[in-house]
């Protein structure tokens, strides 16, 4: 299922994203807003359970997440930009890596690294900024469920529809959480209007 963000300050980063006059160093700024925003709304099914405490007035019974540690997968290298915030909101999170690369002749994804802590029991969350094709995602999902993971979400900031039918065609269980759906792939299997290469734009490259 195909989740996209609705929130002004969700539109206000994305035009920001796009725009080719945008510094490397606002660019990753920029990244953390919307990966955050996005990492707020793609975990709010997360399981809470009730706790009694003490304010300094009284006591009460608030909400606290019940013990679901949470993995969070970057796809290398433009996925790293995403990780941060995760780490940032969440009190008990582990860090996976796999290392996909997009030929730019015949626009498929070559695996060329994997680190994966244990994913079995544990929600774990895909993130990639740019869901294009959907092979790389198809192809780290499928990574996951391999080494025993079955709840996993799947979180870009952009997205082609091309890229959301694959993904849906080959795991249409896992949702997806998206900051723009574009209009679509050109010649070459880039998003458009999309914003360019995420990694270049992030690292400067």
């Amino acid at each position: 299922m195909l989740h996209v963000l609705d929130h002004p300050l969700a539109a206000h980063v994305i035009t920001h994203l796009r725009d080719k006059t945008t510094k490397p160093a606002t660019f990753r700024t920029l990244c953390y807003q919307i990966s955050l925003l996005l990492a707020v709304e793609a975990t709010r099914s997360l399981a809470t359970e009730a706790k009694a405490i003490e304010t300094p007035l009284e006591a009460v019974t608030g909400r606290v997440l019940t013990h679901q540690p949470l993995v969070v997968v970057p796809i290398l290298r433009a996925g790293l930009g995403m990780v941060q915030p995760f780490l940032d909101i969440f009190p008990d999170v582990s860090v996976g890596y796999i290392g996909l690369e997009r030929d730019h002749t015949t626009a498929i994804a070559r695996s060329y690294y994997c680190k994966l802590p244990v994913v079995t029991g544990r929600r774990v969350l895909l993130v990639d900024p740019m869901l294009a094709t959907g092979g790389s995602a198809v192809k780290a999902i499928d990574v996951v469920r391999d080494q025993g993971g079955t709840d996993i979400t799947l979180i870009s900031i952009v997205s082609s529809p091309e890229g959301v039918a694959e993904v849906e065609r080959h795991h249409p269980q896992v949702p997806i959480f998206t900051a723009a759906l574009d209009r679509g792939l050109n010649a070459k299997k880039y998003i458009l209007p999309g914003l360019g290469d995420f990694g270049d734009r992030l690292y400067g490259t």
